[in-house]
């Protein structure tokens, strides 16, 4: 009786301390290339994904929340660090970041939270500013991954999506030190390529044929940057690794690519389970093809169901960590942000990747729910960059904002603050060329209605577009007369942004 009454108050002092007298807990979710319009409450034509959506219902979601240059590892530092890829060093996919430079997560650790980092990391270097950390090194495999836990390297048997969680709840279970908030980087390899879905979902999307989007079949008419890329669903997207179908001859690099994805990594029965459910998906599209289909439609079918079928494990486990809050008393108490670090192409412009600064691959989904002052069923649209996202959980935490940081917190949007000088344009910088996509050097600015972009290095040029008459970004406009006025103000408030943000001009 006295080693009960002991747990009972000691649950009840734990429950105490965390709702009266510590900052909340950080939960930070984040995906890999999970396009916005693949989050049904950004647009339900696509896919239904109640946890995600949950997240806001209960506290935010912002419409205009964007990356600032669109790939998986700038990003990923500019959102530890909070400032742009020029000046945290990490301006492609091939630089080691710099783990000795100031991050949030060590902010946070310094002034008392438990910090663990769980699942992608990309960033070559190890983790630092965390109690723990379980990470995928490089990239990552879907099926019984390896994972890298402070240094020593296993793999275990699973897939990777509910590994993740598994690992989350664990720490949250067996090591998290319950005398201090947590702050958790949870972190899922998905829905990025080669998009190999969960066993339990190869059998769901079989026969739905999705509808291509408006600029699916662009011709690039004016735009030069966009005629030279290795993005496109038709000449780029792999037979075997990418469509999954291995029953037609494949290139070298294709063959060991899958090797490594299929072969190397499933086992017997789950290449069984593979086989079998794949089997009707690539039949179906060898018969297209002899049947005259084009490869770009039949490529962007298989794509748009694999890519799917990622999400759908995504959503569940985001479920799985949402329950996990409930059941055990940490809901109120539990500041949980939802992100990718990127957008993607879902067959607009006839792609797949990111990069670009079209609005496919900028934009992100962003919802936050913190019960205690978010109140619920907020749709926010300030612009928002990713440079913001450390601010706002500093901001959250009580712990001050160093002043290199070079985002805002959203806390004042949040909790209702008004009167705010909140931006009205939004800086983007894209270097990586020309590895894998050939994508063009690029910079540019964004308002509400307007897109200002400079392309150099190998292809040289200006594009503008209106969003408002096309949103689609086919029509550059730069060189229309009705817009000269508005392209002049730009190029001026382009330099204001480069000059705020310490970023380069090439032509100056």
């Amino acid at each position: 009786m006295k080693e009960l009454l002991s747990v009972i108050t000691l649950c009840i002092s734990y429950t105490w301390g965390q709702a009266y007298h510590s900052p909340p807990n950080i939960l930070f979710i984040m995906t890999d290339d999970h396009a916005a319009k693949a989050v049904s409450s950004y647009n339900d034509n696509l896919i239904h994904t109640p946890n995600i959506d949950r997240i806001g219902k209960e506290g935010a979601r912002f419409t205009q929340a964007f990356a600032t240059n669109s790939i998986c590892a700038p990003s990923r530092a500019t959102i530890l660090t909070a400032k742009f890829s020029h000046l945290n060093g990490q301006k492609d996919n091939h630089a080691i970041f710099d783990g000795n430079q100031q991050t949030f997560p060590k902010l946070l650790q310094t002034s008392g939270y438990n910090t663990a980092m769980i699942g992608k990391w990309h960033l070559k270097s190890d983790p630092t500013g965390f109690d723990y950390w379980a990470i995928f090194p490089g990239q990552g495999y879907y099926y019984n991954p390896d994972i890298n836990t402070m240094g020593d390297t296993t793999q275990i048997q699973g897939y990777a999506t509910d590994l993740v969680t598994d690992l989350a709840i664990r720490w949250l279970q067996k090591k998290w030190d319950k005398s201090k908030p947590f702050f958790m980087f949870y972190s899922h390899k998905a829905p990025h390529r080669n998009w190999m879905p969960a066993l339990r979902h190869l059998d769901k999307l079989q026969d739905r044929v999705f509808l291509e989007p408006s600029a699916f079949w662009d011709k690039y008419d004016t735009r030069l940057a966009a005629d030279s890329q290795l993005m496109h669903l038709q000449n780029h997207f792999l037979t075997a690794y990418d469509s999954k179908i291995t029953t037609v001859n494949v290139s070298k690099r294709d063959s060991a690519l899958w090797k490594l994805a299929y072969d190397d990594r499933l086992t017997p029965s789950e290449k069984a389970a593979w086989d079998l459910a794949y089997k009707d998906e690539r039949l179906e599209y060898i018969q297209g093809l002899q049947s005259g289909k084009s490869k770009q439609w039949l490529n962007y079918q298989r794509y748009m169901r694999d890519y799917l079928r990622c999400v759908m494990a995504v959503d569940e486990n985001v479920g799985r960590m949402l329950e996990y809050l409930d059941n055990n008393g940490l809901t109120e108490h539990t500041v949980v942000v939802y992100i990718s670090d990127q957008g993607m192409f879902l067959g607009e412009h006839g792609w797949f990747d990111k990069r670009w600064m079209y609005e496919e691959s900028i934009r992100i989904p962003l919802v936050i729910r913190y019960p205690k002052s978010i109140d619920p069923g907020q749709v926010r649209h300030e612009m928002v960059m990713n440079v913001d996202f450390a601010p706002t959980l500093l901001d959250f935490a009580g712990v001050p904002t160093p002043e290199d940081m070079q985002g805002r917190s959203l806390k004042p949007l949040l909790i209702g603050e008004t009167e705010l000088d909140w931006r009205e344009e939004m800086y983007y910088h894209y270097y990586e060329f020309p590895f894998m996509t050939h994508v063009n050097p690029h910079y540019g600015i964004r308002n509400s209605r307007y897109k200002l972009i400079r392309f150099y290095g190998e292809v040289e040029g200006w594009e503008f577009y209106d969003l408002q008459n096309d949103p689609t970004e086919q029509h550059n406009s730069y060189y229309k007369d009705e817009y000269r006025e508005e392209i002049t103000k730009m190029k001026e408030r382009l330099k204001s942004l480069q000059k705020k943000y310490k970023d380069f001009n090439p032509e100056e």
